[in-house]
């Protein structure tokens, strides 16, 4: 009998033990401790922008630094380079980057490239401040990944937000009126001051750039948009080297307002203005556009094809040769007075005619 009240008792006093409820301080769920550990472990990366211009006044002699806004970038590596986007830093006479520390250093800018939305600006700091970001690889991304978004919205900073990969392939305008395409769609809210900040996946490796949002009210509506980072990875080093990215050149003028003219004329594919004296195209016989003896004007080449990848209009036509280098030789088709013409031609290196 005894032994039966004893073993009642035992089980009273597990069954009160398993009642308590958990330490709080001590429990995480698994999600928690990896948005906790992408948090302590990148956020020394990123980096507030302030940009401001110098205005002079009608009443002042000397001009007076406005401020005219901000945003965030990130620790590109540890010799004080720091991407963001274009349109933080566009336009700026002054830019400012502060360290998650508080320490604040003027700026230069390196490169930039509207297409793209990208910067990369030049910080003089210790090197023990400079905690680069680890990049990762966004064609692993799929949609339903968790990603982190850490950024200063509204002014608020290293403010991070938690959301999935919500689409991939997406295509926005950049501030040159590029389309820029593979871009990331996520729900994780991202606000005016997160631009130029890191998406990062569930290793902390980072797979975009945020740089806009889709809102009618300006603040996070769960549709936020980042740069593939497998762009940033090509665009970033060319910057760094070159000051702009490196697109080859192929030789020909391309017509200004070209959409309005293949309205016109009912065509898809890049009109082909000129011809550069000395270039591929001319030797081999490209024409660009004349003027009939009654004045109209005729269409020369228009070019629909480069390796095989079909070119509509200039935004395929630029994202074919982004892909390819100076001296690399391109298969290119062509439509001349309906037509097909075809071109062997050498890349020229940028800037070149």
């Amino acid at each position: 009998m005894k032994y039966l009240y004893s073993l009642l008792a035992g089980f009273m006093l597990t069954a009160v033990a398993s009642a308590q409820p958990p330490d709080y301080s001590q429990f995480k769920t698994n999600d928690e401790e990896n948005n906790i550990e992408i948090f302590k472990s990148v956020s020394p990366s990123v980096v507030n922008i302030t940009n401001s211009r110098l205005v002079r006044s009608f009443y002042a002699f000397n001009p007076q630094e406005v401020p005219q806004g901000s945003g965030t970038g990130f620790i590109w590596n540890e010799e004080g380079y720091v991407v963001t986007n274009y349109h933080v830093v566009q336009q700026a006479d002054r830019v400012t980057v502060t360290l998650q520390d508080g320490t604040t250093y003027a700026a230069t800018a390196v490169g930039v490239d509207p297409d793209k939305d990208l910067a990369v600006l030049k910080i003089d700091a210790p090197d023990t401040k400079l905690i680069a970001v680890k990049p990762g690889d966004s064609s692993l991304l799929e949609v339903g990944r968790k990603v982190i978004a850490i950024g200063n919205p509204f002014g608020l900073d290293t403010t991070m937000t938690v959301g999935v990969v919500s689409a991939l392939g997406r295509e926005i305008d950049s501030v040159s009126r590029r389309k820029i395409r593979d871009v990331i769609q996520t729900d994780a809210a991202i606000n005016p001051g997160n631009s130029g900040g890191p998406l990062l996946n569930s290793l902390g490796q980072l797979v975009g750039v945020n740089t806009a949002i889709y809102s009618p009210s300006g603040g996070s509506s769960g549709i936020g948009f980042a740069i593939p980072v497998n762009t940033v990875k090509r665009i970033v080093p060319e910057l760094i080297a070159y000051g702009r990215v490196q697109t080859p050149a192929m030789g020909i003028a391309q017509i200004p307002q070209a959409d309005y003219y293949r309205r016109q004329w009912g065509i898809e594919g890049v009109i082909v203005l000129d011809v550069f004296q000395g270039s591929d195209p001319e030797r081999l016989g490209m024409r660009g556009l004349s003027r009939s003896q009654r004045g109209r004007i005729q269409l020369g080449d228009v070019i629909i094809e480069i390796d095989g990848q079909p070119v509509r209009n200039e935004d395929d036509y630029a994202d074919v040769l982004e892909q390819r280098r100076a001296g690399d030789l391109v298969k290119v088709k062509t439509l001349r007075d309906n037509q097909i013409q075809e071109y062997d031609i050498r890349l020229l290196a940028p800037g070149s005619r």
